[in-house]
């Protein structure tokens, strides 16, 4: 069933999310330096979107026009560009709000124009020693087009050099070597902060950096950056390794075709025009002006000169106590399960369990899946170790985690080199699981502990998103968690599922029938209930199962951070389902799906979120949760989500992003009340 009235088009309900990201740089109860680095998330989210979903969006709008068919991708691509345009607009407006408050805190951002003669002599001082070797103009003329000189994402001045009336122009690239924002000091000593971005400093000493080579009037830059399409393709050449097709495929994405050119509104026209022909974008583009400043991602590493006051007050990640009372770490998974919930609890816990792996005598063997790691990664060395100790290590690497493939590339020599198992999953389908089960010899017997987990195994966005992760030597789930190892392997060889839920395998049919079930309750006269917490809502089969279940009277409660093409509240269709989304400090990406069952309740945990890719063309693992005091502590965890009042949204058909009404209720901020429940329940641990 497919009811067109229900569907909000992703690509607009993705930028309606980041327009939440907006919101918290708007929002004056968040403190003045969090503002700021929203504004960085923002941008950085943007940029993305655009090598993404907006490139995808412009393959599909050519290939409507070449074959004369239906304009929908088209239609839709313009109002992709009108909403970005709105978004732009409110963006800059916030900007010069967030200057001002800035100012009141004393932390100034300077202009070129602000400067006195003591801090421009000190600015063109440090520019000479710590800048300029890092800059190479590149002359724009001649046989040299721009789009095969310049690369995408990376912020450049375009330099206009007038000389009477000839003017020439000049592309600098705004060093990445160097730190975003300079400090300079303060003249006659006040007691006040002052930052200049690179990109003004650069604009200030455009002399040092041209004069002695060119004759010239004035020199003048503006900014400009451009995103390319981040798509590419994996050849069918059967005699090379998906390694080597992937890498000479990566090259791809240098010579692909521009997608988005974001320039200073201020920009002379000829300019303008002169990059539109050198870049080569046509009408279908994106062409958006906008602030001087080009790469706001910067932002989110926006420097705090003051002092605690200015930023969120520090929650610190807390250990799980039950793993410091027993001489090993499976010693406390044997006694029961445990569930950490990052980033409250310690992601240490998780590379200790690996750690411990390398090296604990028992221990056989390893199978993990890795999508995403860290730089430096305490877990990718302690697979080395054990491979070094003679365990069998078995690591299956996503080669193409999109944006992490040359890291992946990487960290997969160094483990072939020590000797480990490593595969690439399926050509077909990515490998997006989290899952790690290590096989210990206990009594003569082999027992399996299971780490199953709703995000990666990632050190430093386990300081910043939200996810479960359960350990547990449940030999049931133990054993069908290896099996989706040997299905990533052998993928004609199809795994015996009664307890997970594993994409592309049953996820679907399994869904399908937990929903269908509640349906089924509320016919028979008793209670139906569904609770989900997930990324994206954007499969057309699960949206509209969700509407049958909410016309037959079961109540739906989403809370869906980020792209919904549900509309919630239709008469006739989706009024019993209630959607809000919550935006605050920490990224929310646990997925977390619970079905009443007439009392019985069944919990889940997943990797995957209700989107076509995750369900029908990713390897996905929905876990359920049987142990009865973790079941209780996430229960009340999602109670506390949908009752946020303070940073949740109410997600309506028409997605306009108002705040969830408190009322005469209590203020209730659920990551501030989440992270003192779960220190209150490791103090009862103690």
């Amino acid at each position: 069933m497919k009811i067109p009235q229900i569907h909000f088009p992703k690509e607009l309900s993705w930028l309606v999310f980041n327009e939440r990201v907006l919101q918290e740089a708007a929002d004056t109860r968040n403190p003045i330096i969090e503002r700021v680095r929203f504004l960085g998330i923002y941008s950085n989210n943007q940029d993305e979107f655009f090598k993404v979903r907006v490139a995808a969006l412009r393959r599909e709008s050519i290939r409507e026009r070449n074959l004369q068919g239906t304009q929908e991708a088209r239609k839709l691509m313009i109002d992709v560009q009108r909403k970005v345009r709105s978004m732009s607009e409110e963006f800059d407006r916030i900007y010069r709000d967030i200057e001002r408050e800035l100012t009141k805190k004393k932390v100034y951002l300077l202009a070129e124009g602000d400067l006195s003669e003591k801090q421009s002599a000190w600015l063109k001082d440090h520019f000479r020693n710590k800048i300029l070797r890092h800059i190479v103009p590149i002359l724009i003329g001649g046989n040299r087009r721009l789009e095969h000189v310049l690369e995408a994402d990376i912020s450049y001045l375009i330099v206009q050099i007038q000389a009477g009336a000839t003017i020439n122009y000049a592309v600098i690239d705004v060093p990445a070597r160097v730190p975003r924002f300079i400090n300079v000091p303060p003249d006659r000593g006040q007691s006040r902060n002052y930052f200049m971005m690179v990109d003004e400093v650069m604009r200030h000493c455009l002399d040092e950096v041209f004069g002695g080579f060119f004759t010239y009037d004035s020199l003048a830059a503006w900014s400009m950056k451009f995103s390319r399409d981040s798509e590419y393709v994996l050849s069918n050449d059967l005699e090379h390794s998906l390694m080597k097709k992937l890498s000479d495929s990566m090259k791809q994405r240098h010579r692909a075709e521009p997608m988005r050119l974001s320039y200073d509104r201020n920009m002379p026209q000829p300019m303008v025009e002169m990059l539109l022909e050198q870049l080569g974008f046509e009408d279908l583009d994106s062409v958006i002006p906008g602030g001087r400043y080009r790469n706001f991602k910067d932002f989110m590493s926006f420097p705090n000169p003051i002092g605690p006051r200015l930023e969120n007050p520090r929650m610190p990640a807390m250990k799980n106590r039950r793993f410091g009372t027993h001489r090993n770490l499976f010693e406390a998974i044997d006694l029961r399960d445990i569930m950490l919930y990052y980033p409250y609890h310690r992601f240490s816990h998780f590379t200790e369990f690996v750690r411990q792996s390398a090296f604990d005598p028992a221990v056989t063997a390893i199978h993990i899946n890795i999508y995403r790691v860290a730089s430096n990664s305490r877990v990718a060395e302690s697979l080395i170790d054990a491979a070094r100790n003679g365990k069998q290590v078995f690591v299956n690497v996503e080669l193409r985690a999109r944006f992490d493939e040359q890291h992946n590339l990487a960290i997969t020599e160094k483990f072939v080199d020590a000797g480990i198992r490593v595969t690439f999953g399926i050509p077909t389908l990515k490998v997006h699981s989290k899952l790690c089960v290590v096989t210990r010899v206990v009594a003569g017997h082999e027992r399996h502990y299971s780490l199953i987990s709703t995000g990666n195994f990632n050190e430093r966005t386990a300081k910043v998103y939200t996810d479960f992760a359960l350990f547990t030597s449940n030999q049931d789930i133990g054993r069908e968690a290896l099996e989706v190892f040997t299905f990533i392997d052998y993928s004609y060889r199809q795994p015996h599922l009664k307890h997970l839920l594993v994409s592309p395998i049953n996820t679907r049919d399994g869904l399908m029938r937990l929903i269908q079930r509640e349906t089924e309750h509320v016919n028979n006269g008793r209670q139906g209930l569904i609770r989900a917490k997930i990324n994206n809502l954007a499969d057309d089969g699960i949206a509209a199962a969700l509407c049958e279940a909410s016309q037959a009277g079961v109540k739906i409660q989403l809370l869906v951070r980020g792209m919904c093409s549900l509309k919630p509240g239709i008469p006739g269709f989706s009024e019993n389902i209630e959607i809000t989304s919550i935006v605050d400090r920490h990224l929310e990406h646990a997925r977390v799906l619970y079905f009443h069952n007439d009392g019985n309740s069944d919990l889940y945990i997943a990797s995957a979120d209700w989107m076509t890719r995750n369900i029908d063309e990713r390897v996905e693992v929905t876990c359920p949760i049987y142990d009865p005091v973790i079941k209780a502590q996430i229960l009340d965890i999602l109670d506390m989500q949908f009752n946020d009042n303070y940073k949740a949204r109410v997600v309506d058909a028409d997605q306009t992003n108002a705040y969830v009404q408190r009322g005469s209720r209590p203020r209730l901020r659920s990551q501030e009340k989440i992270y003192e429940y779960l220190e209150a329940l490791e103090r009862k641990t103690e």
